[in-house]
C-alpha cells in the first residue's frame, strides 16, 4: 500500500489524488475507517521541546533528524515506540544489546479497546492505570530466546531486534552467565 495513502495525510492534494488515496486506504480491510484532519496541528513536536536554533544544524537534513531520533531513543531511560516499523526494531535490539533498557512494547490493539472503554465511561483511572500497567509488565523489552517458527522465517523474531543470542555469547566469553547479571 502506498505509504501516503496509508498515512491518511493529503494536505495540499487535489480532490482527485485525495479520492484515489481514500479509496487505497479503505480497500484494506484492517484499515479502521476513522476520518483524519491531516490539518490537525501535532499538540508535541520536536519542535516545541527545543528552540528552533537547537535544530537548526538539522533543517532540510532528514537524515540528520532521523539520526538524532536514534541516538535520544537509545541514550532515553525508556523507550515506547509508536509505530513498530524497522526503526523501533532497530533501537529495541540495540538497548536489549546496551543491557535491556527498558524498552515497553506496547500492545495496540489492547490499549485501544481499553482506551475506547475508559472514554465510554466503564473504566475509572484507577482500573484503566493498573490494567495497563499490569498487562505491560512482562512487556518491558527484557531478555528472551528468540523465537523461530520452522518453515514461517517470516513470522520469527528479527535477528536485530531480539539480540539475545549475541549478549548470551558475550557473557559466556567473560566467564560469566547472562542469567547470573538480569
Amino acid at each position: 500500500m502506498d505509504m501516503l495513502a496509508f498515512s491518511g495525510f493529503s494536505h495540499g492534494c487535489n480532490r482527485c489524488d485525495d479520492e484515489e488515496l481514500t479509496r487505497m486506504r479503505y480497500a484494506h480491510p484492517w484499515w479502521k475507517e476513522k476520518v483524519i484532519n491531516s490539518k490537525m496541528k501535532r499538540k508535541v513536536r520536536k519542535g516545541t521541546l527545543l528552540d528552533s536554533s537547537d535544530l537548526s544544524f538539522c533543517q532540510n537534513h532528514s537524515s540528520q533528524m532521523t539520526a538524532l531520533d536514534y541516538f535520544i531513543s537509545l541514550e532515553s531511560d525508556i523507550f515506547v515506540p509508536t509505530y513498530y516499523g524497522n526503526m523501533a526494531k532497530v533501537i529495541e535490539g540495540h538497548r536489549r544489546f546496551l543491557g535491556f533498557k527498558k524498552t515497553i512494547e506496547l500492545n495496540r490493539k489492547f490499549l485501544v479497546n481499553l482506551i475506547d472503554e475508559y472514554y465510554q465511561g466503564f473504566l475509572s483511572w484507577e482500573v484503566f492505570s493498573t490494567t495497563v500497567k499490569a498487562f505491560h509488565a512482562t512487556r518491558m523489552g527484557g531478555p528472551k530466546k528468540r523465537l523461530v517458527i520452522p518453515n514461517k522465517p517470516n513470522e520469527e523474531d528479527y535477528f536485530y531486534v531480539n539480540t539475545y543470542k549475541c549478549v548470551e555469547l558475550l557473557h559466556e566469553n567473560n566467564g560469566d552467565s547472562l542469567e547470573e547479571t538480569i
